[in-house]
């Protein structure tokens, strides 16, 4: 039962009572959530650093601030790049945050060579700076193609976006072998891993201590934040989501890519370009 339906007015049962029966904490019942808030001037910043170097951690960035003119503590720092979900990339214990209550299942990726469509999906999540406010965008990929599935956005972080972005590649374009994601409480939770599960589709998790295990995603979001969310200034969720369907229509059907041969996504996937896989 969650909070918001106790009944205040109770004619026998007082909001102690209900609380106590249900196990419930009081200060949760009277707890009003905050909206996050964030300079975005800073978390900007901390955006395109980390993304131009993703294996930094709160120090070096702390650093790199400090010689763009900007007085911050690491501590502040920290805090934006937990509500922006950024943590380093490099090998270190608990590398993704996770609900440890979650199922976590193994890396099934090691010495595997992808060399075809719908063998392996990714998928990963990303920070959007916008003029006021932000917002996550997740995407689910196609290893083999680099071709972007499907795509959402939202302004929290729980897991329904990253399920509709899931239930939309499954229903256009069929299934994969293997889906690979990091053990975010996102792709960990029962409502996204049963869509996978009730499918037969095997699930794959970066492990600790693999910086890489995600890369292509990784090397979309360089893309992404350089060839359009640096260079625009979206004033709110709706014209952010616009500007990007335009992107990832451009990114899939007309993007050459050098590892593709100089071919786009859209052409690998439908097989109108066959690639030599080595």
């Amino acid at each position: 039962m969650k909070p918001e339906m106790l009944e205040a007015m109770h004619k026998e049962l007082s909001i102690r009572e209900q609380c106590r029966i249900i196990a419930l904490p009081r200060s949760r019942y009277y707890y009003k959530p905050q909206p996050v808030m964030l300079d975005m001037k800073i978390a900007d910043e901390i955006d395109r650093i980390y993304t131009k170097r993703p294996y930094y951690g709160s120090r070096r960035i702390r650093e790199e601030m400090k010689r763009l003119g900007y007085v911050i503590g690491r501590g502040r720092i920290r805090r934006y790049m937990h509500l922006m979900g950024y943590q380093a990339i490099y090998p270190k214990k608990s590398l993704s945050r996770r609900n440890k209550e979650h199922k976590v299942y193994p890396y099934l990726l090691r010495g595997v060579r992808v060399d075809h469509v719908n063998q392996v999906w990714g998928t990963d999540i990303t920070f959007i700076p916008m003029s006021h406010g932000f917002a996550y965008l997740v995407v689910i990929m196609d290893w083999y193609s680099r071709c972007v599935l499907s795509w959402r956005l939202s302004t929290t972080l729980d897991a329904d976006f990253c399920v509709e972005a899931i239930n939309e590649a499954l229903a256009a374009y069929g299934e994969p072998e293997i889906f690979n994601s990091d053990q975010g409480c996102q792709f960990t939770s029962r409502d996204f891993t049963e869509k996978l599960l009730a499918r037969s589709i095997r699930i794959s998790m970066d492990g600790r201590g693999r910086a890489f295990d995600n890369i292509f995603v990784e090397r979309l979001w360089r893309s992404v934040k350089y060839e359009e969310v640096y260079i625009k200034s979206y004033e709110n969720v709706n014209e952010c989501r616009s500007s990007l369907r335009t992107y990832f229509e451009f990114y899939n059907q007309e993007r050459f890519h050098q590892a593709l041969g100089y071919a786009t996504p859209a052409e690998v996937y439908y097989g109108r370009v066959a690639l030599k896989v080595g």
